[in-house]
């Protein structure tokens, strides 16, 4: 009996990693693709940064999918978090959360965007699109964790076929995706605290200096008036 039950639990051990191995190695895949997309947006791309960035955007979608419980696919978890089943797992949830992990990395030659697609319909996402420093947002990379319910979907921004205007009739080619300012000022919010702290003294010490001249200005009108 003890026999059967460790041939038992081997089995299943076996099954377990055949089944999770695909998983990996597609993540293995697309982490080294998106490397190399990503140092490819400009010869000014840190090939390291474009690295960690790469895994770091990977393994956080799939921790996320755990801890939003994702079942089925990403519509029938939005469904749930409507109906108060789950309190995670809206596209939003998705950019907010992987954006916040990447932020952590304060990267220096990427730059963090948020993208939204048909603004305020039923078909709406969100996402992160990354692009090199003073590159145009459509020039940049999708990152988007709820498309694929966990599993990393990326693309180049212009080549997402799946959210295009008018594409009744085919591909139109013309991308749907649209930068959220306001979004995207919270992506790129990771100054160092030092550094602000420096930006605010320094902003206090010209604020003084200015508030000195100009009482010394105003002296010196008044004396020109008395002689």
């Amino acid at each position: 009996m003890k026999i059967l039950k460790i041939v038992r639990r081997i089995f299943w051990v076996v099954v377990f990693l055949t089944l999770i191995h695909p998983a990996w190695g597609k993540d293995e895949r697309s982490i080294r693709d998106l490397n190399k997309a990503l140092a490819g947006l400009s010869s000014d791309v840190d090939p390291k940064e474009a690295e960690l960035v790469s895994v770091t955007a990977h393994t956080t979608a799939r921790k996320l999918a755990r801890d939003y419980h994702v079942v089925l696919n990403p519509e029938f978890q939005a469904f749930l978090v409507n109906v108060g089943a789950r309190k995670r797992g809206w596209c939003g949830h998705w950019a907010q959360d992987i954006g916040a992990r990447l932020k952590e990395l304060k990267p220096k030659t990427l730059v963090l965007h948020w993208g939204v697609a048909y603004d305020h319909t039923s078909s709406e996402n969100n996402c992160l699109v990354v692009t090199a420093r003073n590159q145009p947002f459509k020039d940049g990379i999708i990152l988007d964790g709820w498309r694929r319910a966990g599993r990393l979907f990326w693309c180049p921004v212009i080549k997402d076929d799946e959210y295009e205007v008018e594409q009744h009739y085919g591909h139109s080619g013309i991308t749907a995706w649209k930068e959220n300012m306001q979004w995207s000022a919270w992506l790129q919010d990771y100054e160092p605290v030092k550094s602000k702290s420096k930006t605010a003294t320094s902003n206090k010490v010209n604020e003084a200096s200015s508030a000195r001249e100009e009482r010394a200005s105003n002296s010196d009108s008044r004396q020109s008036v008395t002689q």
